[in-house]
């Protein structure tokens, strides 16, 4: 029996990555002002929009019907697994697990389940990543919901931004605090905790102390390397995240590694400079 993975638009997955592994995405939509932006706005044109306006984008869950929709254009006989990020920062779990209810509630015969991913970014990124390979090598619907039960609570996930006015807009920081943390050049080390939140773990000054900082991090990890996946995105600053992967690289021999940019959901509060790392 074959397997349908669907996550949302906050995994900021790669879009040759999705459709290589036949992951479909459910998007989160994104305001300037009163225009709504195209689903497969790039990432280039998003910051640039952003750069170019005096107030922040807005983001909002997809509907119940979005992921209905999503859901009936399943073959039947599929089994569906929804990964969501964290219903701690969005409320697109909530809104897929009513969409499940509909589902059932029509007569649907495909197995599904919706799971709250607690994290978000390419910590969801690498979630899906690793369901849709088991998928794809045969896994059944129960070994893949095992393992996400299990293990995908052990994927790390760490960020930096080089600015913090997008989150002191956003109401994400403290304006006070995040200005003299501006004028000082302080950089703040931040994870997504276990309960799907941000939480600031370190401060530093300037990127490149911080970038150190954030590639010891993953000394708090065993990995079997052989195995082990290594996950970077980046909001429109591709040679520092090819820096990053560069510097871990030398010290951690990932075999696969994952560049991805950082979309309009999460680069909303990053702004540009943003570097995330999940493994």
């Amino acid at each position: 029996m074959t397997i349908k993975i669907i996550t949302d638009s906050g995994a900021d997955l790669p879009k040759e990555f999705l459709e290589r592994h036949d992951v479909s995405i459910v998007p989160l939509s994104v305001h300037f002002d009163h225009e709504k932006m195209p689903s497969d706005l790039s990432a280039q044109e998003f910051y640039r929009r952003m750069r170019e306006s005096k107030s922040l984008p807005t983001t909002a869950s997809p509907a119940p019907y979005d992921f209905l929709e999503m859901f009936k254009r399943t073959e039947e006989g599929t089994d569906i697994l929804v990964l969501c990020m964290s219903s701690n920062i969005s409320s697109t779990y909530q809104n897929a697990m009513i969409a499940r209810e509909m589902y059932l509630d029509e007569g649907h015969t495909n197995s599904i389940e919706v799971y709250d991913s607690k994290t978000f970014s390419l910590g969801l990124g690498l979630t899906v990543a690793h369901a849709a390979k088991m998928a794809q090598a045969g896994s059944t619907f129960h070994e893949l919901k095992q393992w996400v039960t299990q293990h995908a609570k052990d994927i790390r996930a760490y960020f930096t931004l080089d600015s913090l006015e997008n989150v002191i807009k956003g109401g994400r920081l403290d304006k006070l605090r995040g200005t003299v943390a501006s004028v000082l050049n302080i950089k703040l080390l931040m994870r997504v905790s276990d309960e799907g939140t941000v939480e600031v773990v370190e401060k530093h000054r300037g990127m490149p102390a911080t970038l150190n900082a954030l590639v010891k991090k993953l000394e708090d990890k065993q990995h079997d390397f052989e195995k082990a996946v290594l996950a970077v995105c980046h909001s429109n600053c591709e040679e520092r995240a090819r820096e990053v992967i560069r510097m871990i690289l030398a010290k951690y021999p990932f075999r696969e590694v994952i560049l991805s940019d950082m979309g309009p959901i999460i680069g909303t509060y990053a702004g540009e400079g943003g570097i995330g790392v999940a493994f």
